[in-house]
């Protein structure tokens, strides 16, 4: 198949499970073509198969807004006439769904007929799809979509009840490789950060409002006081000022290093000994995923698609959004105990096979060819 891929092209959890698609598609022989401002995070090494198109937009001073979603739909008409696609897959409702049907109806005008699926991922439902600046479009974006897809039932619930929606949805997972997330040994590393041995937590996010990272250091503030540790805070955002003021307010600094945005965050997995989520919505939980391909048992909110990739009692312990005091007893029930940390580890990584990449990629394939029959 020839499969034009559109997403966000940053660290965001839609753009790297798009760009990672798009790879795992065209190493299977698809030719794959990404469309987008600017080249994918994920896509930093050749590959062969796959395609970078980039969307320029114009800068014109009678625009106070830069028009890109026009910019894209005239992109995707181009991309699509000269490289002779059969599929859009676009992830993410806004701009992408909308662009890619403004662009279905112009190659229409051409004779050309080209179906798209939309995958919805999250906030797109979530927090930008409650704007009412913006709902009317992606309801309808999501209605004209030839395929829509979720990555969780829990995802498919919420769009559901947040929009009129007439069209089906198919729950697609997010997925994990295995060949990138996996522990490896870097004992030497680990010495550095925990030279007595200290347990190792970690946090993945953007530092978004809603990845609540002050509950995390509330959290570690009483663990530490009971399981000497130390705690890695990776990413970047506006809540990541916030969070180090409070670092400093109950005098933990020593115990956490804010590392900013890292590409090879499966090194820093593969030191760590607890990953912790404790979002106040998620609809899938990547970064827990990859925690747990690590064998990181988790520490998170019960709360949106988190518990379908954590089980509760076995890979993890999930909590009420914003329990802190709860977060801290669930760490230290997993830290203080060797044997059942050991349980805990062995579950997670059983729990994140089910979430192998060889076990997802055919779910789309299969979902394509249903699109394109139909």
């Amino acid at each position: 198949m020839k499969i034009g891929i559109v997403c966000y092209p940053t660290f965001g959890g839609s753009g790297v499970i798009a760009t990672e698609l798009g790879i795992s598609l065209a190493d299977k022989g698809h030719e794959v073509h990404f469309i987008t401002y600017t080249q994918p995070v994920r896509l930093d090494s050749f590959h062969p198969n796959t395609y970078y198109h980039e969307v320029s937009v114009l800068k014109y001073d009678l625009f106070h807004y830069p028009p890109y979603q026009v910019a894209l739909s005239s992109k995707i008409m181009d991309v699509v006439l000269h490289e002779n696609l059969e599929l859009l897959h676009v992830h993410y409702a806004l701009p992408h769904a909308s662009a890619a049907f403004q662009a279905k109806q112009m190659l229409a005008a051409k004779g050309v007929d080209i179906p798209f699926i939309t995958t919805l991922h999250g906030t797109d439902i979530t927090l930008v799809g409650k704007d009412p600046s913006y709902a009317p479009v992606i309801e309808f974006s999501i209605n004209n979509s030839d395929g829509v897809t979720t990555v969780s039932e829990s995802l498919k619930q919420d769009t559901l009840d947040t929009f009129d929606i007439a069209n089906e949805i198919e729950v697609i997972p997010n997925f994990i490789d295995f060949s990138r997330f996996k522990k490896s040994n870097m004992d030497h590393f680990k010495k550095a950060i925990c030279p007595n041995g200290e347990k190792l937590l970690i946090h993945v996010s953007n530092f978004r409002p809603v990845k609540r990272v002050n509950d995390i250091i509330r959290m570690f503030n009483i663990v530490r006081k009971q399981v000497p540790s130390k705690l890695l805070m990776v990413g970047d955002g506006p809540d990541r000022f916030p969070a180090e003021e409070l670092c400093r307010e109950l005098g933990a600094c020593d115990d956490i290093r804010f590392l900013g945005k890292q590409n090879a965050v499966e090194d820093l997995l593969s030191v760590s000994d607890l990953f912790v989520l404790p979002s106040e919505a998620e609809s899938f939980g990547l970064a827990a995923l990859e925690a747990m391909a690590c064998e990181l048992p988790v520490i998170a909110s019960n709360t949106g698609g988190i518990p379908e990739i954590v089980d509760h009692g076995k890979s993890g312990l999930l909590s009420d959004v914003g329990d802190v005091e709860r977060l801290a007893r669930n760490t230290i029930h997993i830290l203080n105990d060797e044997n059942r940390y050991q349980q805990f580890r062995k579950e997670a990584l059983e729990q994140a096979k089910r979430f192998e990449l060889s076990k997802i990629l055919p779910q789309y394939e299969t979902y394509y060819e249903k699109i394109l029959n139909s």
